[in-house]
């Protein structure tokens, strides 16, 4: 009686959700059309170049030139280099003072909390042609305000042409970035504190953790993921830039290219500047090149650096 009744036993068919397929359809064809099929293209066009007249496949020709060639490998290296000069800052500055934003304002006796968190992330709002130009007004030296800010608090002795000079234009231009998407991290940072169970908190508070010890201890192990999220956000951020160093300094990123990152170098390499004619093949090069770059830090950051802060998550 057993063997017949299971030998008559159907297996459930589980109908085929055909409908996830129509819906995710529509956003495959525009990613694969603006992201993917330029991508592909560009690396393509990374292996060609002009020889009489004529594309004609070059292999790696290209990329030895890039690094080879004195005048490129010059630019390209200058350009790798301040950017990341433009990371470490970004590092070094936003990410930790963002995060201590977020730890203040996380705070629960603090008033106008909503106030301080408005004021600080609405510079992340604004456009960077607009940032550009007023922090070029500010720090002008003819009809800026900010010697005048300086004098009246007996500074203006300190004060110098900082995005004039080639030793502090890049930093200045850093900070300026600083100033405008530190809201950032900051939001980020805050909802990762806010998300922090009161378990946890009360268990601290019953064992004598409180303030800052408290943040050291208890919540910063916590929300280590958070900070590596924004860490590799502020990666590929500064690897890609270029918006606001071309607003604040030209295409040409001076003064004597000390605010050149690659964002500019590719910029110039392929559209071309002033008497310089664009070259497609050596701007799919270097915009390939980037790609490598930012691959890589996203990769060391997802193999390496994620794995061992899963032991904090709950």
């Amino acid at each position: 009686m057993t063997d017949t009744t299971s030998a008559n036993v159907t297996p459930i068919k589980r109908p085929v959700r055909w409908h996830i397929g129509v819906f995710l359809l529509p956003a495959f064809l525009v990613y694969t059309a603006i992201m993917i099929l330029p991508l592909i293209e560009t690396l393509r066009l990374s292996f060609y170049n002009v020889v009489d007249g004529a594309p004609a496949f070059v292999g790696f020709a290209n990329y030895k030139v890039l690094f080879g060639d004195p005048r490129w490998g010059h630019d390209f290296w200058n350009a790798f280099r301040n950017n990341l000069i433009f990371f470490a800052v970004h590092m070094c500055v936003q990410n930790p003072i963002g995060i201590a934003l977020a730890a203040l304002l996380s705070t629960p006796k603090l008033r106008f909390v909503s106030f301080y968190r408005t004021a600080i992330f609405l510079p992340t709002l604004l456009s960077f042609v607009i940032v550009g130009f007023i922090w070029k007004l500010i720090l002008s030296p003819i009809w800026g305000v900010a010697p005048g800010l300086m004098s009246m608090v007996g500074l203006r002795s300190l004060f110098e042409p900082w995005l004039g000079k080639t030793d502090t234009a890049l930093v200045t231009v850093s900070l300026i970035s600083n100033w405008q998407y530190i809201g950032i991290p900051m939001m980020l940072i805050y909802a990762a504190l806010l998300s922090i169970p009161e378990e946890v908190i009360e268990a601290a508070e019953c064992d004598g953790i409180t303030g800052w010890s408290q943040f050291w201890k208890i919540k910063l192990p916590l929300i280590l993921p958070a900070i590596g999220i924004i860490s590799i956000l502020t990666f590929v951020g500064n690897f890609n830039a270029f918006d606001l160093i071309y607003t604040v300094q030209g295409a040409l990123a001076g003064p004597d290219g000390a605010t050149d990152i690659l964002g500019t170098f590719l910029y110039r390499t392929f559209f071309g500047f002033q008497l310089q004619m664009g070259d497609r093949s050596m701007g799919a090069t270097v915009a390939t090149v980037m790609f490598l770059i930012i691959l890589a830090g996203v990769s060391l950051y997802l193999f390496t650096i994620q794995r061992r802060m899963r032991r904090y998550q709950f």
